[in-house]
């Protein structure tokens, strides 16, 4: 029988979430949840998924929209085997009270801290960690994005030390509301917040992260810098480890790839689902240089997507069969069409 699966919130997360657990065969959408009426509820119902109300929100709302309502979402918690909360940041936190009232087991997105769930998850790096978990919380896009590299660099190369320069989008490409609107603005909190979360995933791994924010809304870029403890003969070995692994694409120079421009174009001709998204980590071979031990390369991170896959594997490790992280991986990325390694 299908894992009949509740989304808790359908926004920019919340929705690509839905998409994807509708089309995976092992699991059933059972309802999304929307706190207003807008043209994101619209959708839902357009795709036939049913459709409840979330915190202060009221039937009576919707229905004065003319978009039928399947009840609270209190009734949707009870349909499902299991809630994938997408609520704002840290409304997830009052969430897990109903979860855990129910009796319901519960993902939760990176924007909640880390003590919301028994185990931070990146499928890459601990997708047994989370087997047979209640409360399993994965991890935001910036930390998904460093624990996928960190989970091939270590396994194969081992890491010393790792520094990250992330260089943030200002806003996804809807929230008009936010900026900034000219200007480059440093977060003075050093180390960044980044950090710390990858040591949720690899507490020993020695990383320091800092971060700007900049006028973009397209996509997230990591400058990395890694010390590898058994450093390769050539930069190679680093590529073909990175092209074998799921969930990284790498650009080759004379592709014509020379930024997150390029790259979203991309991710449109190719359109492997109803969305232009780029799920995996981008990187250019152009971009990545060896000296020595010191291993140098830029990423760039679709952040309304690239946790997609990761919620449904998060699913599978916590109440499928005994799948192994890389046939999850495989079923995953086969339903919403991310090309397979070497494809």
């Amino acid at each position: 029988m299908p894992i009949k699966v509740a989304v808790n919130g359908y926004g920019t997360i919340g929705k690509r979430v839905a998409d994807a657990v509708a089309r995976q065969p092992d699991l059933r959408l059972v309802g999304v949840s929307k706190s207003r009426p807008n043209y994101e509820a619209e959708i839902a119902r357009s795709k036939g998924y049913p459709l409840f109300v979330a915190g202060s929100g009221t039937t009576a709302a919707f229905e004065s929209a003319g978009l039928n309502v399947a009840g609270s979402v209190s009734d949707l918690v009870r349909a499902a085997d299991i809630v994938i909360d997408c609520a704002p940041e840290s409304v997830g936190r009052e969430n897990a009270k109903l979860y855990g009232s129910a009796g319901v087991p519960a993902v939760f997105q990176g924007g909640e801290k880390s003590d919301v769930a028994e185990v931070s998850f990146s499928a890459l790096a601990n997708f047994e960690a989370a087997r047979g978990k209640k409360r399993v919380r994965v991890v935001s896009c910036n930390t998904t994005g460093l624990a996928r590299s960190v989970a091939v660099l270590r396994s194969g190369f081992g890491v010393d030390h790792w520094e990250a320069t992330l260089v943030r989008r200002a806003a996804d490409p809807a929230e008009s509301e936010r900026g900034p609107i000219n200007g480059i603005l440093p977060s003075f909190k050093i180390p960044s917040h980044h950090g710390p979360d990858v040591r949720t995933i690899f507490p020993d791994l020695s990383i320091t992260t800092t971060a700007l924010v900049v006028p973009t809304t397209l996509m997230h870029v990591h400058v990395n810098h890694v010390r590898l403890s058994k450093p390769p003969a050539s930069i190679q070995a680093v590529l073909e480890r990175f092209r074998a692994t799921p969930r990284f694409h790498v650009f080759r120079e004379w592709e014509g790839v020379d930024g997150t421009p390029q790259v979203m174009e991309y991710a449109r001709d190719r359109a492997t689902g109803a969305r232009a998204d780029m799920m995996e980590n981008v990187l250019w071979e152009h971009g990545m240089r060896l000296e020595g031990p010191d291993l140098y390369f830029f990423q760039a991170i679709h952040q309304e997507s690239i946790v997609v896959p990761e919620n449904i594997d998060a699913v599978r490790a916590m109440l499928g069969g005994r799948e192994s992280a890389a046939a999850s991986i495989e079923m995953t990325d086969r339903n919403l069409g991310i090309p397979r390694p070497g494809a």
